[in-house]
């Protein structure tokens, strides 16, 4: 019985830090501002000058 606990807990730990680890990553992203897209250009003019 001893060992099942042992394993239940390194388990717990585990997805704790891995929660940690997730939340921090999220904020790191979100922290970089508003996501601005990619410009617009016109793909046929680029496209068709190589034909």
């Amino acid at each position: 019985m001893e060992r099942k606990k042992l394993v239940a807990v390194i388990t717990g730990i585990i997805s704790v830090l891995l929660g940690v680890i997730y939340l921090i990553l999220v904020q790191l992203l979100d922290s970089r501002g508003a996501m601005i897209p990619a410009p617009m250009t016109d793909l046929s003019l680029i496209l068709f000058s190589f034909i």
